[in-house]
C-alpha cells in the first residue's frame, strides 16, 4: 500500500526501493523503518512510500546499509588497483600501454556504476591506503563518469570521458619515483619537471591509442580558464569540454585523498572551496553540476564534528549548502548557526 511520509510509523517495511529527487537511494525494499528512517525520507523531500501490508512476518528483515551493499565491489576495486599499477609500470618500461588491458579493467566497472548512485559512499569505500597515483586514477575515472552523466553526455561518451579521466595521469609513470614520494614541497626545477608528466601522458596515450580525444585530457587537466594552469596557459574555450570534467574531478580526488606531503581535506569543505574555484579556475558549469549532485550523497552519512561528537547528516542547509544540519543524539547541531563547530570526517 502507498502511504504519505506523515502517516509512516516505526517498524513498518519498505515494499520498494527508495530514491530521492537526484537519483540517489536512500533505502531498500524490505528495511524495517525507525524514526530516523523517516526523518531522512522527510528531509529528502519524499512525499509517498509503499509499504509492505501488515502480516506476520516470516522472510527476514534487514536494514538498509549502503556499506553493506558496497561490500561486493571492493573485490573488483582491488582488481582495478592491481591491473593500474601493472599498466602504469608497462608505460614506465615501455613508453605504452594495452588499451585492451584498460578495457578489461574499466567497462566491468562502468557497468557497476549504472546501479551505484551513492557516489560518495563509493569515494569512502577508495578512501584506503593504496598507492596514491593508482587509487586516484580510478576515483578520477569514477568521478568524470558520473560527471558526464549529470551533464548529460550518452552512455558511450560517458564511458569515453571515464576512460579519459582514468588516464590522465599515466605521464606520472615517466616522473622519477623520489619526486612522487617526496614528503616535502617541490623545489621550482623539481616543479618544473613534474608538470612535464602532463605532456608526457599525451604522448604516451597517442602512441598507445591513435586516439587524440582520449589524449586531450591528459594534456589539458591542469589548464584553467583563467589561464594560470600549464602547460600552456590555455583559458575557457582553448579547453576541451573533456579536460574541463576532468580538471574538477582531478582536483576533487587530490584534495579529498591522502598524499605524502599533504593531509586529506574533508568531503564538503572541498566542494566549498571547489565553488569558489569555479568563478575563474575551474568551468563554472561542470563544477557546479558537480557541487549539485554531490551534495544529496551526504545525506544519512556518519560525521565526526570538531566538538568531538559523532552523529547522521540529516538535511543540506538551504543557506549555506557546505554547513549542514547534524543529528547528535536526541538533539541536532546546526553547522550553518554554530560556525566554531565543523566536520572533521565522514563515514559510511
Amino acid at each position: 500500500m502507498r502511504l504519505h511520509v506523515t502517516d509512516l510509523k516505526p517498524g513498518l517495511l519498505l515494499q520498494s526501493d527508495t530514491f530521492n529527487p537526484s537519483g540517489v537511494q536512500l533505502m531498500s525494499a524490505g528495511s524495517l523503518l525507525d524514526d530516523s528512517d523517516i526523518d531522512k525520507l522527510m528531509m529528502h523531500g519524499i512525499d509517498y512510500v509503499d509499504i509492505s501490508e501488515p502480516a506476520t512476518q516470516t522472510a527476514p528483515v534487514f536494514r538498509s546499509s549502503p556499506g553493506e551493499s558496497l561490500l561486493k565491489l571492493v573485490p573488483m576495486f582491488d582488481t582495478t588497483m592491481m591491473g593500474t599499477a601493472s599498466i602504469f609500470k608497462e608505460a614506465t618500461t615501455t613508453g605504452r600501454f594495452s588499451i585492451t588491458e584498460v578495457d578489461d579493467l574499466l567497462k566491468p566497472m562502468a557497468e557497476q556504476l549504472v546501479e551505484q548512485k551513492d557516489v560518495v559512499s563509493l569515494l569512502l569505500l577508495l578512501d584506503r591506503d593504496d598507492e596514491y597515483t593508482y587509487n586516484h586514477s580510478v576515483q578520477v575515472g569514477i568521478l568524470t563518469y558520473y560527471m558526464a552523466s549529470w551533464l548529460g553526455y550518452s552512455p558511450e561518451d560517458c564511458y569515453t570521458i571515464s576512460k579519459a579521466g582514468y588516464l590522465i595521469d599515466i605521464g606520472k609513470s615517466m616522473v622519477p619515483e623520489k619526486l612522487l614520494h617526496k614528503p616535502g614541497k617541490l623545489s621550482p626545477e623539481e616543479f618544473r619537471v613534474m608538470k612535464k608528466h602532463a605532456k608526457q601522458g599525451y604522448d604516451i596515450i597517442l602512441e598507445s591509442t591513435g586516439n587524440e580525444t582520449l589524449a586531450i585530457p591528459a594534456l589539458q587537466h591542469h589548464e584553467r580558464e583563467d589561464g594560470s594552469g600549464y602547460p600552456y596557459g590555455l583559458r575557457k574555450d582553448d579547453i576541451h569540454p573533456y579536460s574541463r570534467i576532468a580538471a574538477v574531478a582531478d582536483v576533487y580526488s587530490a584534495m579529498t585523498t591522502h598524499r605524502v606531503y599533504q593531509s586529506k581535506q574533508e568531503y564538503i569543505s572541498v566542494l566549498c572551496e571547489l565553488y569558489g574555484l569555479s568563478f575563474g579556475q575551474l568551468n563554472a558549469k561542470v563544477t557546479q553540476s558537480f557541487i549539485k549532485h554531490l551534495l544529496p550523497n551526504f545525506i544519512g552519512k556518519q560525521v565526526l564534528l570538531t566538538s568531538g561528537d559523532t552523529g547522521t547528516i540529516v538535511m543540506n542547509n538551504p543557506n549555506d549548502h557546505f554547513r549542514p544540519l547534524v543529528r547528535c543524539g536526541q538533539g541536532f547541531v546546526d553547522l550553518a548557526k554554530q560556525r566554531d563547530i565543523a566536520i572533521v570526517e565522514i563515514y559510511i
